[in-house]
């Protein structure tokens, strides 16, 4: 096992998910159902960042399965405020992957964590910071018509999901 790296947030790349595909599955009531389909080479963390910035998402939340070559998963310090990385190298199983996607500033934020299983059946999971697909990631996305929104928590440094916030703009 490699040693932990700690980091603080840094902006998400663009263009890293260039085979990512997008199909509208059903639309009810305000409520959007997607399959956001990942493809080799594709980084999905940052693929799932510009769906949320081109499709105008101010609240979702996900699910998916599918396979990584290599993923930097994190888990978070609350003493330093900072994560600390956790690399996993190799061919993974996406087992689980979970998020939602909130606004802060203003923005889409995807906030996600994720279970993987390696070759020889144990699992490594954690907060996501990259995840390198190969073959596919299936994300199926759900789109709330009200928005979620976070503030900044000054005890963790963290953006949280504020729902005190759900009628009102940003902090």
């Amino acid at each position: 096992m490699k040693p932990t790296v700690e980091v603080t947030s840094q902006p998400i790349e663009k263009g890293k998910a260039p085979g990512m595909q997008v199909q509208l599955l059903s639309e009810s009531h305000g409520r959007k159902e997607y399959a956001v389909i990942f493809s080799k080479g594709d980084e999905a963390f940052s693929g799932l960042n510009e769906f949320a910035e081109k499709f105008h998402v101010t609240s979702a939340h996900f699910t998916a399965i599918g396979a990584l070559r290599g993923a930097t998963l994190a888990s978070f310090s609350p003493e330093r405020k900072m994560y600390k990385k956790i690399p996993v190298e190799g061919q993974l199983e996406v087992a689980s992957l979970l998020g939602d996607i909130a606004l802060f500033n203003g923005k889409p934020v995807v906030h996600t964590h994720m279970v993987v299983g390696l070759p020889d059946g144990t699992a490594r999971g954690g907060h996501v910071l990259e995840a390198h697909v190969w073959p596919t990631l299936e994300v199926m996305v759900t789109v709330e018509s009200n928005a979620m929104r976070k503030s900044l928590d000054p005890e963790t440094g963290l953006s949280l999901i504020d729902p005190s916030l759900a009628n009102k703009e940003e902090k």
